[in-house]
């Protein structure tokens, strides 16, 4: 019988560190080894056939999750944005969530990876290969000595902005049906943030910016444009999803982008309602391709952070996804690149080692 726990899959994005922090903070990570309720933990990945990923840092909003949630299960829908968060509100934050990804580390259940050789070497060793990655630069102050030190700490991802603004700039609403073009785009602090970013060797993630900030990446940016966790905005158009011409522009730049398994991102009525098929995923695979080529798409499934479809609440689910694309027909070696193999790529090429 085939193992359907291979390839191993190397994900762009899990909130496993949130729930980790609003369980306990650093009292939770036992959880992490011994089996949690959650989306991913290190049973679950044993079964599953995961690898790891980007272990994203975010700074919570007030948010009603259980009012969002109800929102967007509607046909339409248009949240506003929650407020900005100042440096010395989410400083804390960060550095709590960090402690718990080293923490994890200590423990032994996993690896903070800094160099693509390194989540090779860590998979080809069974363990969790993670990369620290923040989502939304809060954290960041605007002369960047945060993200020096975050840096030689081990930081190699960040994304300018979730949603809600920042002094980088600006991000999009959960808004259906709607484009990505909303606002302005990067400020001069956020040019210099990609700049800088660009010399440290730190990735910069498109996900959640907007349209406008987007180009600017595009223009600005010396390295490949990549979106940890986006999907396809001419199959569901929702602000959060990529239209073609993006994607054309990520292609040229020989980027990557990881399919969101979030269901109000993968349904063409935007609606996030968990009832998906895996063939609407395939059809987002299948989109993202076409688009982008077989060497410029993988996933970002969001566990931990959405609701995702029915047959993958958990990474333990990942054969079920792994079997759905064997019968639609991708080969071995296209399996193994969607798995993994694209991301060390992308990851080599944009860290340089």
């Amino acid at each position: 019988m085939a193992d359907q726990t291979a390839p191993v899959i190397f994900d762009g994005h899990n909130d496993v560190l949130l729930k980790l922090y609003r369980a306990g903070g650093l009292s939770a990570s036992e959880t992490f080894v011994a089996g949690r309720d959650g989306a991913i933990d290190a049973g679950k990945a044993a079964t599953g056939g995961f690898g790891g990923g980007f272990f994203a840092i975010y700074v919570p909003s007030p948010l009603d999750l259980d009012f969002k949630f109800e929102e967007m299960a509607k046909p339409t829908y248009d949240l506003p944005l929650p407020d900005p968060i100042e440096w010395e509100d989410a400083f804390p934050v960060v550095m709590s969530q960090a402690a718990i990804l080293f923490d994890l580390e200590a423990r032994g259940a996993l690896t903070v990876c800094r160099t693509a050789a390194q989540i090779r070497d860590t998979l080809n060793k069974g363990k969790l290969a993670a990369i620290f990655h923040i989502e939304g630069a809060e954290a960041i102050d605007a002369d960047l000595h945060t993200l020096e030190v975050l840096y030689q700490a081990g930081l190699r991802s960040i994304g300018p902005v979730w949603s809600r603004s920042t002094i980088f700039g600006h991000g999009v609403p959960f808004r259906y049906p709607s484009t990505p073009d909303i606002g302005s785009g990067l400020t001069d602090h956020g040019l210099r943030l990609v700049k800088r970013c660009n010399a440290l060797g730190i990735m910069i993630d498109l996900s959640h910016l907007n349209e406008a900030g987007f180009w600017d990446v595009a223009r600005h940016s010396s390295k490949p444009l990549i979106a940890t966790h986006s999907n396809v905005h001419a199959i569901c158009p929702h602000s959060r999803n990529l239209t073609d011409k993006q994607l054309a522009a990520i292609r040229e730049s020989d980027g990557m982008v990881g399919v969101n398994f979030a269901v109000a991102f993968l349904r063409d009525d935007g609606r996030m309602v968990s009832d998906v098929p895996l063939e609407q995923m395939l059809r987002h695979l299948d989109h993202l391709i076409e688009h982008l080529g077989e060497d410029r798409v993988g996933f970002g499934s969001d566990y931990d952070g959405a609701i995702v479809p029915d047959a993958l609440t958990t990474c333990a689910g990942l054969p079920d996804l792994r079997h759905a694309m064997a019968q639609h027909g991708y080969n071995d070696a296209l399996m193994a690149k969607l798995c993994h193999e694209n991301w060390l790529r992308v990851l080599e090429k944009t860290w340089g080692v």
